[in-house]
């Protein structure tokens, strides 16, 4: 069962997803929906990162509100500097930050953190994976930021995947 399902409750998703949005039941849907369910797990099971271990549930909950945090003062902030600073007065820069992670799992989260908060965008890892670059809207101190990132983030994320 498990070579046929790979990720069950991915083609469960992909089976329910398909679904809504044909908005049918009839059989032609219901096939193609079983179909696409085995089909793009089994095709992308090389794509997936190592299975996830995630240990210390409480320190995941702790850092989902932290993020969220984050997030909403992060888009109060972009919000407030583009209504009142000029365009030429707005320090946007690449910032390159050591990591101590290697995980793939706790880099792809720290991937969407960077990605969903506003403000900042994942750059690049490097092969190696000791480095990280962030591209900042608005940055002053860059020391400061790094210290941010590995306070908040890298370090949680480093206790829920690796340690």
């Amino acid at each position: 069962m498990k070579r046929l399902l790979p990720s069950p409750p991915l083609s469960f998703a992909l089976f329910v997803v398909w679904l809504l949005l044909n908005q049918s039941l009839d059989a032609a849907t219901l096939l193609a929906a079983l179909v696409l369910a085995i089909a793009v797990p089994l095709l992308t099971e090389g794509l997936r990162p190592a299975a996830v271990r995630m240990r210390r549930p409480g320190v995941a909950l702790r850092l989902s509100f932290i993020v969220t945090f984050d997030m909403l003062k992060s888009a109060y902030d972009v919000a407030r500097l583009l209504l009142t600073r000029r365009t030429s007065r707005i320090g946007s820069k690449f910032v390159q930050i050591p990591l101590d992670m290697r995980d793939p799992n706790g880099l792809a989260v720290l991937a969407m953190i960077m990605c969903l908060t506003p403000g900042t965008a994942w750059g690049e890892v490097s092969f190696d994976r000791s480095t990280l670059l962030i591209h900042v809207f608005d940055l002053d101190d860059d020391a400061a930021f790094i210290a941010l990132i590995k306070q908040r983030y890298e370090r949680p994320l480093m206790e829920i995947f690796e340690l």
